[in-house]
């Protein structure tokens, strides 16, 4: 069968939205015939050396960008960078229907960006239309805003503004109502792709890992050091909720415990200030941002993983600790939540800040008190991502649904 498949963002060997684009279109080129509308940018050099190492003779890139505005990389994530790639999805239709015109595809499918509120022209086409996974349908919960500084405050209300903007976009309509399926990431996600009119939807994660991936993580062996020592993993950013962790963990009041802190970001000096105002600052540790293979080795060294995020799509530290054998602990938000499951870890219902904090809290207690458990929820969250989040897994489950998709249609 032959695809079309769109992304903005690919690129082997990277993580976030460039690594998702690489690793669907590798994954299911091992079943059918890719071609990929992607940027040149940054990426191109990456990709042809990669198929260079590692030929997959079923997968062909196309590669353009806007005529009159060539680098879009450097525009970060500001508004510059997303009238870019609303644009360049014109120009996508526009490449995509003389490809298949030559071509002739069976389904079109677009990849990235992992974004429900803009369209995808190519969903135009006379061909059966998959759309994502998608998301950023979350929301941090408004009494969660009080802890918020005013620029925190003001990215949260943009954030939603841009979101409403999509939504009203009748491109964007017209792109959820033309799909075949439509994947969403989480059940907020979901229900706003509802809304817009998508006849099947669909809950899917983003994100995965690769078995030699999973195989690495499962040789960290249990923590056999006392105290327990928690660990959490992100950019420091306002909305990963690490200021709950540290009030949580405070409250818990383990006096022998440790917690770790991985990553660096804004929010660094504030959250340094609040573990020492907790009384906690001898027992916390902030050790900057680090190389993966570091950071992989200190989540070895980690018996629990805490993710209070409060709207991330999806969340791939918790792949990774629910594959190195490590319980997670999060609120039930987002992507996190559809990931750990009660038999993996505890998700802590996120309706006000008190109440988050203290369920947080309870489970830190529980799983410091309780070494049989931390082995049990860590061992089935290592069945979950096998099962669940391998790409392998992921690849040939979209490629079946391609098939599915034509035959219906």
């Amino acid at each position: 069968m032959k695809v079309l498949i769109s992304a903005y963002a690919c690129e082997p060997g990277q993580g976030s939205e460039r690594g998702v684009g690489w690793n669907v279109v590798r994954e299911v080129a091992k079943y059918h015939e890719v071609w990929v509308l992607t940027r040149p940018d940054e990426s191109k050099e990456a990709i042809e050396a990669e198929l260079v190492s590692n030929p997959v003779p079923n997968l062909h890139f196309v590669y353009f960008t806007l005529p009159f505005w060539q680098d879009s990389l450097r525009w970060g994530q500001s508004g510059a960078m997303q009238l870019h790639y609303y644009l360049w999805q014109i120009q996508a239709y526009l490449v995509g229907k003389k490809l298949h015109r030559e071509i002739g595809f069976a389904a079109i499918h677009h990849v990235t960006f992992v974004r429900y509120a803009c369209p995808s022209f190519l969903a135009l086409l006379p061909v059966p239309f998959v759309w994502g996974p998608v998301g950023g349908g979350e929301s941090a919960p408004l009494p969660f805003w009080a802890d918020f500084n005013w620029k925190n405050q003001l990215y949260e209300v943009a954030r939603l503004g841009w979101r409403s903007i999509g939504e009203f976009d009748p491109l964007t309509r017209m792109t959820a109502q033309r799909s075949a399926i439509a994947y969403a990431t989480t059940e907020d996600t979901a229900q706003r792709v509802r809304k817009l009119g998508a006849p099947n939807v669909q809950i899917s994660s983003a994100i995965g890992l690769f078995a030699t991936e999973i195989a690495q993580l499962a040789e960290y062996p249990p923590p056999d050091h006392a105290p327990v020592r928690f660990v959490s993993i992100a950019r420091l950013l306002h909305w990963k909720g690490l200021h709950l962790g540290l009030r949580a963990f405070a409250q818990a009041a383990l006096t022998e415990a440790e917690y770790w802190i991985l990553g660096d970001g804004p929010e660094l000096d504030r959250l340094q200030a609040l573990a020492l105002s907790l009384g906690i600052a001898n027992q916390v540790k902030f050790w900057g941002l680090l190389p993966r293979e570091e950071v992989l080795t200190k989540l070895g060294q980690c018996t629990v993983l805490i993710h209070p995020s409060l709207h991330d799509s999806g969340a791939g530290v918790c792949l990774e600790a629910m594959a190195a054998g490590r319980p997670v602990i999060c609120l039930d938000l987002g992507g996190p939540a559809a990931q750990v499951t009660s038999a993996t870890g505890f998700k802590v219902p996120a309706d006000h800040p008190a109440q988050a904090v203290s369920g947080l809290a309870e489970a830190m207690v529980r799983l410091a008190a309780d070494e049989p458990l931390c082995l049990q929820m860590g061992l089935a969250g290592q069945k979950r991502v096998r099962e669940y989040y391998s790409w392998e897994v992921k690849g040939k489950e979209l490629a079946q649904i391609y098939s599915e998709v034509v035959e219906k249609c």
